[in-house]
């Protein structure tokens, strides 16, 4: 049984994950490691991440109510192993809030963010900034010249740069115990191609998209943020062409990771569809261009098929060269991953099993081979 394997891995495994043991590899930039290091995960398969997984759950509320840290997690509770990869979100730090959108302070995802990186696993973070232009949520989309009123010229752009500022300072805070900076799978403006954002598709052109990707990339960039591996993420298509892609995309001096977000919303017909044409496109445009890839945000809301982890996820991805996928969070009423005391625990189990699904502890062992 690969839980056995998985046990016995873990045992053979050094506490503390190694990142850079040679000199060469002592050159290389955060970003630069960390995309080796992906690399080398993926001949073994694809890593499970779970975003917020350390902060709240389906039956427990931890930080979401300011309670003290449990170093719970439902995934571990459910297999007894955390995520490989877990995901959290800045959005509000442009506001200099002390919480994030979800009501989770940022010291707490400081210091859960540093402790994963501690323990070995990869840890991503998504931005949803609040709307620079009438003062809303990053879902108000009722004004379409946002993005313009922000770039260079514009008149929400000297507070944009202050935003920028802020993400860049806190960013600056995500340090090793030897001073070192936390590599960080950086995704912001994601689901471009949807117009749910004040960034999507009908909100702003191609141009002002492609303009707002390089002005936050190259302040982040001039700050010395070079431990950022930076991932284009657009949402589930279901028809890409090369020509119709390219059209937002960043470019490869500016990507190292391309990414789709893919929740079934509708039909599981129509889910496995869309997806596979997707994953066929990006997988083949990955692999031209020298780029990661991964399913950077995906599930399928409240589980309603318990065995959906196993038979319409996992076949789909096991198609391709994955490097991870990203359930989002479970609080209470609304979750997309697993928990003991819910239906899918028995599925995810299974799923857990498999040779070629990576969590934490397989990481760690790859890391060691």
């Amino acid at each position: 049984m690969k839980i056995m394997k998985k046990q016995l891995a873990w045992m053979a495994a050094a506490v503390v994950f190694a990142a850079c043991s040679t000199a060469k590899e002592q050159t290389k930039n955060g970003a630069e490691q960390l995309a080796e290091r992906l690399l080398g995960i993926q001949e073994k398969g694809y890593m499970m991440g779970h975003q917020d997984d350390p902060f709240y759950g389906v039956t427990w509320d931890g930080t979401y109510v300011d309670a003290e840290p449990s170093d719970s997690s439902d995934v571990l509770r459910t297999v007894g192993d955390y995520p490989a990869v877990m995901g959290f979100d800045l959005g509000g730090i442009e506001m200099g809030d002390a919480k994030n959108l979800d009501s989770v302070p940022f010291s707490r995802i400081r210091e859960e963010l540093i402790k994963h990186d501690e323990r070995g696993g990869v840890v991503t973070l998504s931005w949803h900034p609040r709307n620079p232009l009438t003062g809303g949520t990053a879902w108000d989309v009722e004004d379409s010249t946002v993005v313009k009123s922000i770039l260079p010229g514009g008149e929400q752009h000297e507070k944009f740069q202050t935003w920028m500022q802020r993400v860049s300072d806190f960013l600056k805070t995500l340090k090793r115990k030897d001073g070192s900076p936390v590599p960080v799978i950086f995704r912001p403006w994601h689901e471009n191609n949807g117009s749910w954002f004040w960034w999507g598709q009908k909100l702003c052109s191609d141009e002002e998209f492609l303009g707002l990707w390089n002005m936050l990339q190259d302040y982040l960039r001039v700050e010395g943020l070079d431990n950022l591996l930076w991932s284009y993420s657009p949402n589930l298509d279901g028809g890409w062409t090369e020509e119709r892609f390219m059209k937002r995309y960043p470019g490869n001096d500016r990507v190292t990771l391309i990414g789709e977000d893919a929740y079934q919303w509708g039909t599981e017909e129509d889910f496995k569809t869309q997806l596979n044409a997707d994953l066929q496109f990006i997988s083949e445009f990955a692999k031209k261009n020298e780029k990661l890839f991964a399913l950077t945000e995906c599930g399928f809301k409240n589980l309603p098929d318990s065995t959906w982890f196993t038979r319409v996820l996992k076949p789909i991805m096991d198609s391709y060269a994955i490097n991870y996928f990203l359930l989002w969070r479970n609080y209470k009423k609304e979750y997309f991953g697993p928990a003991p005391e819910l239906p899918c625990a028995t599925d995810f189990k299974a799923f857990y099993e498999a040779d070629n699904t990576l969590f934490l502890k397989d990481i760690i062992a790859s890391g060691k081979e």
